[in-house]
């Protein structure tokens, strides 16, 4: 039977495949970048490292991880860590390019930019989530139960509010956004941010 339950040691390489075959604003992003691991190691992995007790999996009956949501309670202290401790690993594997020629140099650039206090929501709704799911399991209510499953952890944690980001072009996550109750709170060119209190 198909469930939500807590992100486990070894489920690392099933996120970062959920995460690249959703990664192009919903669609699967195989070859999109130079390199493939890029997704995971910029959008998920960071999330289950630092706080694995705010990750949660939707299994399918056969066994295999087809969705999932991350957060972190405190934005400022995640962008922290991840600036000087997650990111600086990939140095080599990834230098920082000058100017942004391809898709890849832009979501480097966004990686070694990351830093605390980049978005202004963040002081009101400190958390913020990745949430991704394979297309079989959309449209059935899983999106919004690890939602509720993540705001539930947040809020056991005295965490007062949540927010998000997503692309512009993906116009089913806009809407889902949209049909859960988050508002749409000012936000960068090519992105739309959502903030909910808890």
């Amino acid at each position: 039977m198909t469930r939500i339950r807590p992100f486990q040691p070894g489920d690392e390489a099933a996120l970062s495949r959920v995460c690249l075959l959703t990664a192009d604003a919903g669609g699967d992003a195989t070859g999109v970048l130079e390199d493939d691991d890029l997704w995971g190691e910029v959008f998920v992995l960071p999330y289950v490292a630092r706080h694995p007790e705010f990750a949660f999996v939707v299994e399918t009956d056969d066994g295999r991880v087809a969705g999932y949501i991350v957060g972190a309670p405190d934005t400022r202290a995640f962008e922290e860590w991840f600036a000087s401790q997650w990111w600086p690993r990939f140095a080599d594997r990834w230098p920082r390019p000058d100017v942004e020629r391809t898709r890849q140099d832009g979501t480097l650039r966004y990686a070694y930019g990351r830093g605390p206090g980049v978005e202004p929501y963040g002081d009101t709704h400190p958390a913020h989530l990745h949430i991704d799911l394979l297309p079989e399991l959309q449209g059935q209510g899983w999106g919004r139960r690890l939602i509720d499953t993540l705001s539930e952890a947040l809020r056991a944690r005295g965490v007062p509010g949540l927010h998000l980001v997503a692309s512009s072009d993906n116009t089913g996550a806009l809407a889902f956004y949209d049909r859960l109750g988050f508002e749409r709170v000012p936000s960068h060119d090519g992105v739309q941010a959502f903030a909910r209190t808890l």
